[in-house]
This record gives C-alpha cells, sequence and structure tokens, in this order.
C-alpha cells in the first residue's frame, strides 16, 4: 500500500505569530511532525504544504519534501481538507504516486510516538477502514455546557453522579493522526468518511499547541518522552 504523510503548515497564524515553527523543546514544533513521520516505517514520502517560505525552508531542512500552497487556500478561513486535496493533485501530477491511504499529521499536535502512526496503520488496514481517527479517554472529565443562560451536564447526570467507571466511556478527538483514503476526501470533503476505525493514545497526548500558554506543557512531554522519531519508550 502507498501510504503518504501530509503535513499542512501555513503561515500567518494569528493565536500564535509563526506557530507551525515556533521554538519548542530546542527546534521548530514542525520538525517534531516531520521527524516522527520519517522515522515511520509505514509512511513513504512526507510532504508538508505551506504557503510561507520561512516554514518551507524548515521542512527542507527536516528532510521533508515541499508543497506551495496557493493563497486561495491559505487564508485563515481555508481547510486542512482543502489544502489536502491540493497536495494530493501535486503529488500525482508531479511525483506520480498512486497513493492508497493519507496519514494527515497536524503540526500543533506532536505528542506522538513513530510507534503511533505505524500502529494506526496497521489498525486502518487490518478494519480494511476507510477512514482513522486517533482519540484519548475522557472518562475523568466531567463536561458541562452553556446556553440561553442555563449549565447542563453533558457526559453525566450531575443529580446521579454514580460511579465513574460505570458511565459510558467518551473519547477526544485529539488532532494528532488521522488516516484516509483519497476516495474519501474526494467524496465526502471531509478527512472522516465511509467506515470509520479508532486509534486510541494515552491521556498525556490529548494536549496540542494553539496559544503561547501551551508551549510548557508540550515541551514537557516531548522531552519526557523523547518523541523525535522515537518508536518506543
Amino acid at each position: 500500500m502507498q501510504t503518504i504523510a501530509v503535513i499542512p503548515a501555513r503561515g500567518g497564524s494569528k493565536g500564535l505569530k509563526n506557530k507551525n515553527i515556533y521554538p519548542v523543546a530546542g527546534k521548530p514544533l514542525l520538525a517534531w511532525t516531520i521527524s516522527q513521520a520519517l522515522a515511520s516505517k509505514s509512511i513513504g514520502k512526507v510532504f508538508v504544504s505551506t504557503d510561507d517560505q520561512q516554514i518551507a525552508d524548515v521542512a527542507v531542512a527536516c528532510g521533508a519534501e515541499v508543497i506551495e500552497r496557493p493563497q486561495e487556500i491559505a487564508g485563515d478561513k481555508a481547510t486542512s481538507e482543502s489544502a489536502i486535496h491540493h497536495a494530493l493533485e501535486i503529488v500525482e501530477r508531479d511525483y506520480h504516486i498512486p497513493v492508497d491511504a493519507v496519514v494527515f499529521l497536524q503540526a500543533t499536535s506532536p505528542l506522538r510516538k513513530a510507534e503511533d502512526i505505524d500502529r494506526a496503520v496497521e489498525r486502518f488496514q487490518r478494519e480494511q477502514a476507510d477512514s482513522l481517527i486517533s482519540v484519548t479517554k475522557a472518562d475523568d472529565l466531567t463536561l458541562w455546557e452553556s446556553g440561553e443562560g442555563l449549565w447542563r451536564s453533558v457526559n453525566f447526570d450531575f443529580r446521579n453522579r454514580g460511579m465513574r467507571q460505570d458511565r459510558p466511556s467518551q473519547y477526544i478527538e485529539n488532532g494528532s493522526i488521522y488516516i484516509f483514503k483519497p476516495e474519501v476526501l474526494k467524496t465526502y470533503n471531509n478527512r472522516i468518511g465511509g467506515k470509520m476505525a479508532v486509534y486510541e493514545m494515552e491521556f498525556w497526548q490529548t494536549w496540542e499547541i494553539d496559544t503561547l500558554e501551551e508551549i510548557d506543557l508540550i515541551e514537557y512531554y516531548l522531552l519526557k518522552k523523547n518523541l523525535a522519531g522515537q518508536v518506543s519508550g
């Protein structure tokens, strides 16, 4: 099976300036995800889709192929799906790779091992799935939502809490690993569609970077778990 990794990484982030190449634990944030993808035994080539020259330079230095993203799909409202659509067109046209599966990795969710990628691909194949998402279990979280001035407990009944272990298991889509067949993207214009599989990760792998305040937590786990391409531990 021909499997490629695509990492969308546009410039111009509003929440954290230059987020994708912001220094995290001694290297640009993007470099962590590229190194994990390159260390995976399941991935043939690693592509970074970007509209930013600095990001492109980092990607090349880390060993990834760069796909130049057009401005019309690089703004604040552009979806990751549009970037992957474009990337697939370039891969098929210029690299002549008949892609069977896309592993979509977000640079802002770097708490993954190369081993996680391989296990997720293995599950995707074993279950003959059309798409796969990575998740973490949310059993210890009691969630509330507000609307029209009212508060409502979501994943438990505050009037009858019961035992935590007796509640139905719920999961967080952690944004770290997505896998799908190209035809899923073409049919649904979505990374998820058809028969879906799930790859469960550990709870510490829930976190992602959107703001400056989250960097310390991410750095702690990146260094503690030695996540730059390590396949175990």
